[in-house]
């Protein structure tokens, strides 16, 4: 009698993409051919559930052996173990390297620490993300801050370098390695409304407006906050003292836009907003402001709006104005400051719309 052993010999590694993403998912192999056997995997091929299980697990088994080299993508390329096509190989790094917006959001604001990769549990819970795939999108995260935090140069092209992702995948790992350098606060109640896409989109405005440029320093690093300009931004406050001459040109500009109630509103409490916009600018220069803009801006601008129901094209409407309308006046110029109030309100109006969408 001679036991049933199941053989199979190639030249090139084989990547199923279906199950592989089943891998990646957190699926164990069981779950993994119950997952294909509802996609009706056995009526198309023909094979029977025992064949495909053998298959998933031969899968499995070449997957694991093949995330150590995952941990460093450039080394899957080196290797001479497992022959793996070009396109395969960004497909095996890719996929491996995505990550779920609402996973990477109940990380942002913590400590990658083992502490809190022990309470991922409660993070697959709330997102529906299997636990494994949490674990494997919070170590690809502690993995790519640890390599990249301390380098020079542009941490997108960092991250590309160091992990062969594309652009878009890579630019958001560097959103997350900005936030985390800045140490942006993102976990209080009144922020919690908003997603990862939304801070996303907020760190890549602020990467292009309030970092360094780069000059082909080797020192340049856009991880880190131009720090002249935020001592400039102080000096903002000379609209304080301009600002009859401001609200007039504001309203002026507006009335022909806005409801009478509308306007009576604005009329009224263009004081308060002011003082929030230029307050902030005033103080970001200090690191513990710096880090809780996010809650400023909910609490000193946001809020108040809603109170009073501004629509998203009210907002707008006013951003733009209360914008334009400073560059007007003689006072920006002649203080040489219109260039940081161009680079301060670029980054607060796009914030602010974004976080208004709730």
């Amino acid at each position: 009698m001679f036991a049933d052993v199941d053989v199979f010999i190639s030249n090139y590694t084989l990547v199923d993409p279906e199950v592989y993403q089943l891998w990646v998912d957190g699926c164990s192999s069981s779950e993994a051919v119950t997952a294909l056997n509802q996609r009706g995997v056995i009526q198309q091929t023909g094979a029977t559930l025992e064949l495909v299980a053998s298959d998933v697990l031969d899968h499995y088994r070449t997957y694991s052996l093949l995330e150590r080299l995952l941990h460093n993508p450039p080394k899957l390329a080196e290797q001479l173990a497992f022959q793996i096509e070009p396109q395969t190989r960004r497909l095996l790094i890719e996929k491996y390297y995505e990550f779920d917006g609402a996973v990477i959001r109940e990380l942002l604001g913590k400590k990658l620490s083992s502490r809190h990769r022990k309470d991922l549990d409660e993070v697959s819970e709330k997102t529906c993300v299997l636990l494994k795939s949490c674990r494997r999108q919070f170590d690809n995260v502690k993995r790519v801050f640890k390599v990249v935090e301390d380098m020079q140069g542009s941490v997108v092209q960092n991250i590309k370098t160091n992990f062969l992702l594309p652009e878009e995948l890579a630019r958001r790992y560097g959103a997350v390695v900005f936030i985390a350098c800045i140490k942006f606060e993102t976990s209080k109640k009144k922020l919690q409304y908003l997603t990862f896409p939304d801070f996303y989109h907020c760190a890549q405005s602020i990467m292009a407006s309030w970092t360094y440029v780069d000059n082909g320093s080797p020192e340049y690093d856009d991880t880190e906050l131009d720090r002249e300009f935020l001592l400039d931004l102080r000096e903002l406050r000379i609209l304080l003292d301009k600002e009859k001459e401001h609200k007039h040109l504001v309203c002026q500009k507006l009335k022909p836009q806005l409801l009478e109630r509308s306007y009576q509103e604005l009329d009224s409490n263009f004081r308060s907003y002011t003082r929030a916009l230029v307050g902030l600018a005033c103080n970001l220069h200090r690191s513990r402001e710096l880090r809780s803009l996010f809650l400023e801006l909910v609490e000193r601008c946001l809020e108040p709006w809603r109170q009073v129901s501004w629509s998203h094209t009210d907002l707008r409407n006013f951003l733009s104005s209360y914008y334009q309308c400073a560059l007007e006046m003689d006072v920006l110029r002649e203080a040489d400051l219109k260039n940081s109030w161009e680079r301060y309100m670029t980054v607060i109006t796009s914030c602010l719309l974004r976080m208004y969408h709730a």
